[in-house]
């Protein structure tokens, strides 16, 4: 026997019962989505890597992106993340489209990184963005949004918590401090990183950067004040509105919150466990500048995004996730022999067009090796159509969970399938 030849490193292979969690948080998420009056679409896998290269900061383009050069010799990338291709599609229709937009996406991304717990290289994204809306209650929408989410999945404010700042606060508050405005880049890498390192390494990076030990002090002070948004009216709007929402017990204020991407430009927040266990579960804020860097005209927006692989580790953390039926099908229609194999075939049409999932046996042999099929792949009931019983216009129904069978009518069977099973 060969080797079996291994997946490519950081992606998944979708066995049904961890398809069957992503097509279920697919399903929610698009009932949530369109509960806020949300649209959805999508963008292409592939992507130009320029698109990216001023937008969304020097490590995902030179770091974490898959990139390669097409057969006319320009960089491609597999899409990273959507917002910039969102810009891009926006810029294309800006004067066909109805603002403000509501648009949700769930797809695949990539990302070289290194996998380890919470991160693959391949994941699927929740993406949702609100464009041509310009103020702290569209902001707070998207949060209420996350919210929402939140509680359809049954998780609590004791368990989930979405955290949230202002950069436009932070940069003010770093100019106080003397901090340069050219500098304020690198000093977010610095409190992104805050949680992230040990407090002597942290210090030793912030005296890297060349800060002032009354800097540092300063910038403590600021990251430890919880009151630090009564200073904000943006964030004064966005709590009030999320109060609204009835979405403020999950919701915190937190001055280490920045985000990474270089496009925001005020409100930034992340969904994380309670616990402060793993990654960041959800992440977004509002951008200002991203339709027009990408060649459109100047429009607003606030979005967010939210990975398959941290919320399913979240899920099973708390005993969320949904419980997996394994069964391919709720009836195996079985052959009882070759003459009577098209009849079979007839009979399980006729119960799937009454609503019912089934198989139908494509091949005369034993009926005990029928069974034994049905058992193992946890299919509850088997229909068994001998001769005597079609003559009579009637099958078996047998019931393997309570080894009970009975003749039934063959234009009944559905019906009492569905009895069973509580169907209407």
């Amino acid at each position: 026997m060969g080797t079996v030849i291994a997946a490519v490193k950081g992606t998944r292979d979708f066995y049904p019962e961890a398809m069957a969690v992503r097509a279920w948080l697919y399903r929610v998420i698009g009932e949530v989505s369109a509960s806020f009056g949300y649209q959805e679409y999508d963008g292409p896998f592939l992507e130009r890597l320029d698109l990216y290269a001023a937008k969304s900061g020097e490590e995902l383009v030179k770091e974490q992106a898959f990139v390669f050069p097409d057969r006319g010799g320009e960089l491609i990338t597999l899409r990273p993340e959507l917002t910039p291709t969102l810009a891009r599609m926006v810029a294309q229709r800006q004067k066909q489209l109805v603002y403000p937009l509501r648009w949700w996406s769930f797809g695949p991304f990539w990302r070289y990184e290194r996998p380890q717990k919470g991160r693959t290289r391949e994941f699927f994204q929740w993406n949702a963005d609100l464009i041509g809306a310009n103020s702290p209650e569209s902001d707070a929408e998207l949060i209420a949004l996350c919210v929402a989410f939140f509680r359809r999945v049954g998780l609590t404010p004791e368990q989930v918590g979405i955290f949230v700042n202002d950069r436009h606060l932070i940069e003010t508050l770093l100019s106080d401090l003397g901090i340069a405005p050219e500098r304020h880049r690198e000093v977010f890498r610095l409190i992104d990183r805050r949680e992230k390192m040990n407090p002597e390494a942290w210090e030793e990076y912030a005296f890297s950067l060349d800060l002032q030990p009354t800097q540092l002090d300063g910038l403590k002070r600021v990251l430890d004040d919880k009151s630090l948004w009564q200073q904000s009216p943006s964030l004064q709007r966005v709590f009030a509105a999320l109060k609204a929402y009835g979405a403020a017990d999950y919701v915190h204020f937190d001055a280490q919150i920045i985000r990474g991407l270089e496009y925001y430009t005020g409100t930034v927040f992340e969904g994380r466990d309670m616990g402060k266990e793993g990654r960041a579960i959800l992440g977004g804020g509002h951008y200002d500048n991203l339709v027009a860097d990408v060649g459109g005209e100047p429009l607003p927006g606030v979005g967010f995004a939210m990975g398959d692989v941290m919320i399913t580790l979240v899920l099973e953390k708390y005993g969320l996730l949904p419980t997996w039926n394994p069964a391919p099908a709720d009836v195996l229609v079985t052959v009882f022999d070759a003459e009577h194999l098209l009849k079979s075939l007839e009979i399980s049409q006729t119960l799937r067009e009454a609503g019912l999932r089934v198989i139908g046996y494509t091949e005369a042999v034993k009926l005990d090796k029928q069974l034994r099929y049905a058992h193992r792949a946890g299919i509850r009931y088997v229909v068994i159509a001998g001769p005597d019983e079609l003559a009579r216009n009637q099958v078996t129904l047998k019931d393997l969970q309570t080894g009970s069978q009975t003749l039934v009518a063959r234009d009944e069977v559905a019906s009492v399938v569905k009895a069973h099973m509580g169907m209407s």
